[in-house]
């Protein structure tokens, strides 16, 4: 009978040394492991009788379960656990590695949005899982705006912040809209700017525009209209890349609806307010299994998110990654950590 309260980690060597070879042989293929199977494995060599003895005993203490009727084990989420908590050896990233997160995340007069989306899109290359990407919203008063005309429907907008901040936005607009009436719009604008900030400012127009106390005529009007509706005032915007990636292990999530509840808890804010403030309470990255972040209320899930902090140490996002349990955590959790230092350096 192994006793949890006992040796480190609960285990003695031998107990600890078979389910960190379950768990990795999990990791690694989803299939359930055998005794034979694990006699060939572990050093120093030890009989299948004596690995089943030991299998039993971890089975009775909530660690393994036999998926049906046969001789093979999977870890529960307790023993995943365990083994992240106790048992796993985390890897370093390489200087190559380093070099390509880097790399890929370079601004290059990028726009943030289109950062953070390829923070999103590399995280779940890299993870085989569903990479997350949480921006709290600008609050930053605005210095500067202005609209460019790049086609016959096609306006890019440039606001700049007063703390120094550039964004980049392109926007849809009536077609044959006079390079006259963008001019009129940022004048209109940065007239009224002060220290508002983006929402207040919006505001401010629409009770102008209601009031019809301006002069603007209506394609300037709609020049306006289109370009500040086209920033996201919810409490923040959610990346999420790689969807499918969480599609493919059906002995972990076995129905389509499961995934279909993840997807839309995920685009709620509350949802999104709650991984902010997961990652705010944790000093370096967080690895929840199944139900423990209380986001999701579900099994057969794994959630690595850490905090993106500017020089100042202030919260200004979330990097993480979301996938079965079967999640390679000694290989994701150096990545999420070295991609969250740089995008808060971005950020910040």
């Amino acid at each position: 009978m192994i006793d949890l309260n006992g040796l480190s980690h609960g285990l003695d060597s031998r107990a600890a040394a078979i389910l960190r070879e379950i768990v990795e042989q999990y990791v690694e293929t989803g299939e359930p492991v055998g005794s034979r199977t694990l006699s060939q494995r572990l050093t120093p060599i030890l009989s299948p009788a004596t690995i089943r003895n030991v299998m039993a005993d971890l089975t009775q203490a909530g660690l393994l379960f036999s998926p049906h009727v046969s001789a093979g084990r999977l870890p529960t989420e307790k023993g995943v656990r365990l083994f992240v908590d106790g048992l796993l050896q985390f890897g370093g990233l390489s200087e190559d590695d380093r070099q390509q997160i880097a790399r890929r995340l370079e601004p290059r007069g990028r726009s943030v949005q289109d950062m953070l989306g390829e923070a999103s899109a590399m995280l779940s290359g890299l993870s085989a899982a569903a990479g997350l990407v949480l921006a709290p919203k600008n609050d930053a008063a605005l210095k500067h705006i202005e609209f460019v005309a790049l086609g016959p429907s096609r306006v890019l907008v440039i606001l700049v912040g007063a703390n120094g901040q550039v964004e980049n936005r392109v926007i849809e607009t009536p077609p044959g809209v006079p390079p006259s009436a963008l001019v009129e719009a940022g004048n209109y604008l940065n007239a009224r700017l002060g220290d508002l900030t983006l929402a207040a400012l919006r505001t401010r127009v629409s009770e102008e525009m209601q009031a019809d106390r301006h002069e603007l005529d209506a394609l300037a009007a709609n020049v306006i209209e289109s370009g500040l509706a086209t920033w996201d005032e919810s409490h923040g915007t959610l990346f999420l890349r790689g969807q499918g990636n969480l599609l493919t292990d059906i002995t972990e999530i076995e129905r389509l609806t499961t995934i279909q509840m993840l997807f839309e808890r995920l685009e709620t804010q509350e949802t999104m307010l709650r991984l902010l403030q997961l990652a705010q309470d944790s000093e370096g990255v967080r690895i929840y299994i199944g139900a423990e972040s209380g986001l999701f209320g579900m099994s057969g899930v794994s959630m690595v998110v850490a905090p993106a902090r500017n020089e100042a140490q202030r919260i200004v996002g979330a990097i993480g990654v979301i996938g079965p349990t079967r999640l390679n955590y000694g290989r994701i959790v150096p990545v999420v950590d070295y991609t969250a230092q740089v995008i808060g350096r971005l950020l910040g």
